[in-house]
């Protein structure tokens, strides 16, 4: 997907020549400033719009309003905030993901969105044009890569966001550079989970990686499978053992920092471009779904993009351990041990299990570089969407402060997260006769049990695991949201990233 062009500018909006003018209503006021001068020039039309109750202004209630050539707009577009007192900055995200698709709709080029009068409290300038950029372009998300016939609407190609005043200039435009590497780097994510897996195998996704490592001047090394066993990754091997194609381990390098030796940020993402189950096989229902089962690797790829696009200080390191889990005649089967590269041995119970298995070897690797902050992001259970439904993304860690510097991360993203217990009295269900540990820990807790299985192979470094299964993938469009793969999740590391630097 091409992305939308986002701009700054300073101006009136009773003096802006665009083909659609957006401005944003609370329920239950006035009109705003820049309301009251376009309704002025338009002989108290939106006046009208609100006293006959077309539009009052709740959350995402949308009206437009045809200018008459008596603005130098063409159209207005007003957009509803909900209450004032409940404006957030997700709802200004939301507010622009539903604006976008209705330009889209009457097939409008581009438009103008004049600065919301209401803006949620404590939040800053930067905060809001972030929010109302990546609102825009995720709204405006559409794959059509494999439709032998358009049929989609045309993409929106620009949006400008009008500044009333200069000194709002620097603050907006600097926001508007957050939130189009945010909404990009989303977007790539969006895509690589859409493209199916006999496109995107781990081969290419290795070449992926080499792209954007050439593109942001970042440093990349690619374990091969010879290089694996030599260094013992044997979950890894095991996992991909029934797939002809062959495992790749990514390790890519930004060093943004000026400091010497400053120790690194590392993000490990499951990375697993189809999952049938293996021999434990996937019912046949929606196991199409399962292409999207390396988002926890798109969206580590995506995030060292992003800083590296936004020249962020610090020094990050991004790992995707990524296979294919096929039955095949050579797959894992339950019962057979593999020897993790911590030494540490695995009775694999289940071949499903895989995701748990791919990240036992990489978090182990990841420890090597002595990590201020390590965290893994993963569609890893189905416990996780039970739990959680699709709202929040499941979070447990061993660092109190990262894991409540993550959580606000999450806040300002709007990809909010929830802490899950990590207590060590779950382990006795991973207990194995005949290995250190097995695999899985039957039904009860699921989704702490594989998040416990992952904390043996952290050491002491201060860790962050996130489980993105029941946020990955949505079965209806939202404001922002695209049914399908979603991309939830990218934005918090991001958000997390800039959040250290600042």
């Amino acid at each position: 997907m091409k992305i939308m062009r986002v701009e700054t500018k300073t101006g009136r909006v009773t003096s802006e020549a665009a083909e659609v003018l957006v401005l944003t209503h609370c329920e239950g006021e006035g009109l705003s400033q820049d309301a009251v001068a376009v309704d002025q020039a338009i002989g108290g039309v939106l006046r009208d719009v609100l006293q006959s109750k077309e539009f009052e202004g709740k959350a995402n209630e949308l009206a437009l309003v045809h200018t008459q050539k008596q603005l130098a707009a063409k159209r207005i577009l007003l957009v509803g905030l909900g209450k004032k007192k409940d404006v957030s900055v997700d709802q200004l995200r939301q507010a622009m993901g539903h604006a976008v698709k209705r330009v889209r709709q009457i097939k409008a080029a581009a438009f103008t969105v004049a600065l919301p009068a209401v803006t949620p409290a404590g939040s800053s300038l930067v905060e809001v044009a972030q929010a109302m950029a990546e609102g825009a372009i995720l709204g405006s998300y559409q794959f059509t890569t494999y439709r032998s016939e358009p049929s989609a609407p045309k993409d929106v190609k620009g949006m400008s966001v009008l500044v009333p005043h200069k000194d709002g200039l620097r603050p907006v435009t600097e926001g508007v550079r957050r939130g189009v590497a945010t909404a990009e780097a989303a977007v790539l994510v969006r895509d690589l989970c859409n493209h199916p897996s006999n496109v995107l195998t781990p081969t290419m996704v290795a070449n992926e990686a080499k792209a954007i490592a050439k593109e942001e001047s970042l440093t990349i090394k690619i374990l091969e499978e010879r290089d694996m066993e030599k260094l013992g990754m044997g979950a890894l091997l095991g996992v991909a053992r029934g797939s002809h194609e062959p495992p790749k381990f990514i390790i890519l390098e930004y060093k943004g920092s000026k400091k010497k030796n400053e120790r690194p940020v590392v993000l490990v993402g499951k990375t697993i471009t189809f999952d049938t189950g293996g021999i434990s096989l996937k019912p046949a229902e929606n196991m199409e779904h399962m292409k999207a089962d390396m988002t926890g690797g798109a969206e580590v790829l995506a995030s060292i993009r992003a800083a590296a696009r936004l020249k962020l200080p610090l020094h990050l390191i991004s790992i995707l351990p990524v296979a294919e889990n096929m039955p095949g005649g050579r797959a894992m089967k339950p019962g057979d041990v593999v020897k993790t590269l911590s030494g540490k041995t695995v009775e694999v119970q289940n071949t499903d299990a895989e995701g748990r298995l791919i990240l036992s070897d990489a978090l182990a690797y990841a420890t090597r570089y002595k990590p201020a902050a390590l965290i893994d992001i993963a569609t890893l259970t189905g416990a996780c969407v039970v739990a959680l439904g699709q709202f929040a993304i499941g979070m447990f860690g061993t660092d109190a402060t990262l894991k409540e510097t993550v959580r606000k991360a999450g806040l300002r993203s709007g990809e909010r997260v929830w802490e899950m217990p990590l207590w060590e009295e779950y382990f006795e269900q991973l207990r194995s006769d005949v290995a250190d540990m097995r695999n899985i820990g039957g039904r009860g807790g699921g989704m702490i049990t594989a998040a416990l299985f992952l904390s043996k192979f952290v050491g002491d470094c201060p860790w962050v695991h996130l489980d993105i299964a029941s946020t990955d993938w949505s079965e209806r469009e939202r404001a922002y949201i695209p049914k399908g793969p979603s991309g939830i999740g990218t934005r918090l590391l991001i958000q997390y990233l800039i959040d250290r630097t600042l």
